[in-house]
């Protein structure tokens, strides 16, 4: 058969067959090379393939952060099936939810979610196997033919996402997807031989499992850690020669704090910043201390980045999300009108690493997707040289007395205050005003607060109906497993706090 454009040889198979000596993936203690992470991906195909999986099954994976992940992932697609990454913080009755609609074939878990897995009762056939189980099953004989060619069309994963209303939808991902996300990525980042990305983030999140494409297609190494810990994440980068992680906002924060006096080696080059806009005292802090923060824009449903901070910008336009990596595009609008620059609407993208759809909701799809443009539901502008400035969700928009409150704009404001770690705003119903910005506040350790002295802080750096009517110290704030701070619950821990008032 003849090669079209719209197939290539497998991406794993052809990185072994490129570079197999060269170091894949490591956890800080164990290593495989491109050759190792093949043969153990091909086995797990077949062992997989003994347990019935073939083309266009799901199976869904409910796998913490561990090298065996990318064997899974990669294995899955010598089968053609699709993968269903489950967030490990969710409720059981969640995980259930979504390996029901995705009506996944087979569910694979680690062992510690044995008793839980097995307590829940799904309404479809689907077959239940510890890791395990599956890595000391037998081969399917050899029996099975893994494919050696990749569709670019055909589905690569389905990711949930988070559901900030009702229930959350499957965003589909094709292999193009993914393909043309790295790709987007590489021309903008550059590529060295001796690079090396950190993932300390969830990889059944996208900004995780957008490493481990990259790994393969660039020929890079990947250091997996469990999870996201600041002390480690510096000692990968200091002394283990980590080039590249990805982070959000809080894990930045946090990583600077314990990072001290210290500096990072000049090989580290890039801290890719996502999960929304990044407070500017945080990035002004960065800038003073020399770390290669680059913001960038993204969301499940465009395979991760869609927009990023090019290097030689990222002091010019300090703030900025940057510009649409290739071969996307960006448009800010109001309903089908595009804006001018300078005028905040709606981001709209568009290109090859946008999602076809949503799994089972067509009436999602069509609304989210209007003439190849996807509408993400984000607030933002683009200044006259075409750099995007994110402002904040339009969930979270608080419209005080007819004008805009972007909560992330509140929350800068407040963390530049010396006193404040962390910061949520929400909007409070108003009789008058409509709804005026309460804050949330997580306080450094020996501080104290004075609510009248951050609110003051505030009157100086912010509009008047800006300025929070009233702050609430807490312990933490409520953050996903990407650490992406979860609005909605703050707007329900108001609720409770105004009736215990």
């Amino acid at each position: 058969m003849v090669p079209t454009v719209n197939e290539m040889p497998h991406w794993l198979t052809k990185r072994a067959f490129l570079t197999p000596e060269r170091e894949a993936i490591s956890d800080g203690y164990r290593m495989w090379t491109f050759q190792e992470l093949h043969e153990r991906a091909e086995a797990l195909a077949q062992k997989l393939a003994g347990f019935g999986v073939k083309s266009g099954d799901r199976v869904a994976l409910l796998l913490y952060n561990h090298m065996e992940y990318a064997a899974f992932i990669h294995g899955l697609s010598f089968l053609g099936a699709v993968a269903v990454p489950l967030n490990t913080r969710l409720a059981p009755v969640e995980w259930a939810w979504q390996v029901t609609d995705a009506e996944a074939k087979v569910w694979v878990f680690d062992e510690s979610f044995a008793q839980t897995v097995q307590a829940i009762t799904l309404e479809t056939k689907t077959l239940c196997l510890s890791r395990a189980e599956v890595e000391a099953a037998s081969a399917s004989g050899g029996e099975t033919s893994l494919l050696e060619r990749i569709q670019m069309d055909d589905p690569a994963t389905i990711m949930y996402t988070s559901g900030t209303t009702g229930r959350p939808k499957g965003v589909i991902l094709t292999y193009g997807n993914h393909w043309w996300s790295a790709i987007g990525s590489v021309l903008n980042l550059g590529l060295q031989t001796d690079d090396k990305w950190l993932a300390c983030v969830p990889l059944f999140h996208m900004s995780g499992l957008s490493i481990l494409m990259r790994n393969v297609i660039y020929g890079i190494a990947v250091e997996v850690q469990a999870q996201f810990d600041p002390a480690e994440a510096n000692r990968a980068i200091c002394e283990r020669h980590v080039t590249l992680i990805s982070v959000v906002s809080n894990m930045a924060t946090r990583m600077l704090d314990e990072l001290g006096e210290h500096v990072y080696p000049d090989r580290f080059r890039c801290m890719l910043m996502g999960g929304g806009p990044a407070p500017r005292p945080l990035l002004e802090r960065c800038k003073a201390k020399g770390v290669p923060v680059f913001q960038t824009y993204g969301m499940t449903e465009t395979a991760s980045q869609s927009v990023t901070l090019a290097p030689e910008d990222s002091l010019a336009k300090l703030g900025s999300a940057g510009k649409p990596l290739f071969p996307g595009e960006l448009s800010i609008r109001e309903g089908e009108r595009e804006l001018s620059p300078g005028e905040e609407g709606e981001i709209a993208v568009r290109g090859p690493h946008v999602t076809p759809g949503y799994w089972r909701r067509p009436e999602a799809t069509q609304q989210a997707i209007q003439e190849g443009w996807l509408y993400t539901g984000d607030i933002g502008y683009v200044d006259q040289d075409g750099y995007l400035y994110v402002l904040d969700r339009r969930s979270d928009l608080i419209l005080s007395g007819g004008e805009n409150v972007y909560p992330a704009e509140v929350e800068a404001a407040l963390l530049s205050h010396p006193a404040v770690a962390e910061a949520g705003v929400v909007g409070e119903p108003h009789d008058r005003w409509g709804e005026v910005p309460v804050a949330f506040v997580v306080l450094r350790a020996g501080e104290e607060l004075v609510e009248e002295v951050l609110i003051q802080h505030c009157r100086e750096r912010l509009a008047r109906y800006k300025v929070p009517v009233r702050i609430i110290q807490t312990n933490h704030l409520p953050r996903n497993a990407s650490n992406k701070l979860l609005r909605r619950k703050l707007k329900a821990r108001l609720v409770q706090e105004e009736k215990r008032r």
